[in-house]
């Protein structure tokens, strides 16, 4: 299953769209990730982006847009209704797909310190990454807003950060970062100007004074239409569903002569959400989620994605047939990314790990210097497949005529060489690795050296099974100094890799064998 977190971090800006497009323009650049939505309050003064993707990319994008902010946001000069502490106020981590709670936790927290290091800006954990059970709440980490931190933070043990000096950035104040399921922003409008009344419906509704258990309330005035809302954040939607939370502030409002005008969901909201909404206004008998045509599409397309040309089980299937793509070329190319695939996870485990502090700034360049290479051989799967389709195609031209065969001649020795030309660069990129593995198994993480020799074998076989797709693919060029230049690079490039790859495979075998002996 691929891995993917949404992040939806809060800016605090809404108005000038200017500014929010750089922010928004800063998470899209990075690879890997897509900007689901964007939505700007002038009200509140303040802009929701989420987005979506691999865990690493989700990293980057955070920490650009963090930067940006910063940047381009001055909160000295802000006001809004929402209340604030900094110009990027929260960065809650969301596990989708294929990641657990506590690998959110883990990037929260990564991405707290990278942020307090890079822009000087202290960071508060909360949610499901809080250190401290008193700030597992949102509210009570922004409790008096950015001036009110300002003031607290540098005399008062209480509001000292957990990253970062106790001192707030001048411009940028203090961010929040965290780690939390899917969360439902729904905000129900009132038929009144009076925020009182607003405020004493959101106490009757919000968890901690009594009301809904996941539900987060606040009133606010919404001057521009003369009415007031109340604003929830339901952070469990499942045990406090959107229509329940709806119902309440309907039966509270009433309680004071105030009809309700309409509701609104900011942002991206889970279809489960929906569907238990409709489910119960509707009064549905007998009803399954399964009855929705989007989740039956959604599994149906699952299911046919396991079984098509993209997914790495067809790939292997393919890989079986007879024909002669896919073949050894691409699965050379496949065994090397995964050899830095390897590579990277035993750097991440390692930074995870405290106990190897020390290490941290060697495995955060080998992580990021190993998904570099992992993309490159995954394009090489693909890569040596069609230059051998090329090969094939040039043999089937027509020859009846001179003219013919002489095209068909040319275009033969043309994609040989590329044929050639393909695997011998899978071999030079294999070749990167190999420092990458020294590093993971030697001052790696040693609970993952298993992984660490796995990924210098399947270098290895990347290496070797490269340098023989070089080779036949050679047999076929007539041009006789290209093949020897060829022949010596192939060999230069392989003894380099197996002299790098051998000592690495025989301390990780000997370290486990001593291991297994104690």
């Amino acid at each position: 299953m691929r891995k993917i977190v949404q992040c939806v971090p809060n800016f605090s800006e809404g108005r000038r769209k200017h500014v929010v497009d750089a922010i928004v323009a800063e998470i899209a650049s990075v690879r890997e990730t897509l900007v689901l939505d964007v939505e700007m309050d002038a009200d509140h003064n303040r802009c929701v982006v989420t987005f979506i993707g691999s865990p690493l990319a989700v990293e980057e994008a955070a920490l650009k847009a963090v930067g940006k902010a910063a940047e381009l946001i001055d909160l000295r000069h802000h006001k809004g209704e929402h209340p604030r502490m900094g110009a990027t106020d929260v960065v809650p981590f969301v596990p989708i797909s294929g990641v657990t709670m506590a690998e959110c936790v883990e990037i929260a927290r990564r991405v707290g310190e990278k942020i307090a290091q890079a822009y000087h800006i202290p960071v508060y954990l909360y949610e499901s990454a809080a250190t401290r059970q008193d700030r597992e709440d949102l509210a009570q980490v922004r409790r008096g807003e950015f001036e009110g931190i300002r003031d607290e933070i540098e005399t008062n043990p209480d509001r000292r950060p957990d990253f970062g000096e106790a001192r707030v950035h001048a411009s940028a104040g203090a961010t929040a970062v965290g780690a939390r399921m899917p969360l439902v922003a729904f905000n129900v409008n009132l038929a009144t100007a009076d925020i009182a009344v607003a405020k004493k419906i959101a106490k009757a509704v919000r968890g901690k004074s009594g009301g809904l258990r996941y539900a987060k309330a606040l009133g606010f005035e919404i001057r521009e239409r003369g009415i007031t809302q109340v604003s929830m954040n339901l952070v469990n939607y499942a045990k406090t569903p959107i229509h329940r939370a709806f119902e309440l502030v309907r039966l509270e409002a009433e309680r004071f002569g105030v009809s309700v005008i309409g509701s609104e969901i900011v942002g991206l909201v889970p279809q489960q959400a929906l569907v238990d909404s409709a489910d119960y206004f509707l009064r549905l008998e007998n009803f399954t989620p399964a009855q929705v045509l989007e989740s039956r599409l959604q599994e149906k397309m699952a299911q046919a994605e396991a079984t098509s040309t993209g997914g790495w089980p067809a790939f292997v299937d393919a890989v079986f047939e007879s024909t002669p793509t896919p073949g050894g070329g691409s699965v050379a190319a496949l065994a090397g990314s995964l050899s830095a695939a390897l590579a990277g996870m035993v750097a991440q485990l390692t930074l995870s790990s405290k106990k190897y502090r020390d290490a941290a700034a060697e495995m955060e360049d080998v992580r990021t210097r190993a998904r570099g290479h992992m993309e490159v051989l995954k394009s090489k799967v693909t890569e040596d497949a069609q230059a051998f389709d090329r090969v094939i195609k040039a043999m089937k031209m027509p020859r009846l005529s001179d003219d013919e065969k002489a095209r068909r001649h040319q275009a033969v020795q043309e994609a040989f060489r590329e044929a050639a030309e393909v695997p011998l660069a899978t071999l030079r990129e294999c070749g990167k690795i190999v420092s990458l593995i020294d590093a993971v198994a030697t001052r790696g993480n040693q609970a993952s050296l298993s992984d660490a020799g796995m990924a210098s074998l399947m270098c290895m076989a990347c290496a070797e099974g490269a340098a023989m797709n070089v080779l036949i693919n050679l047999s076929s060029i007539e041009d006789a100094g290209w093949r020897t230049t060829m022949r010596e690079r192939v060999s230069t490039d392989l003894e380099e890799v197996i002299a790098g790859l051998t000592p690495i495979l025989s301390r990780v075998k000997s370290t486990l064998l001593a291991q297994n002996s104690q």
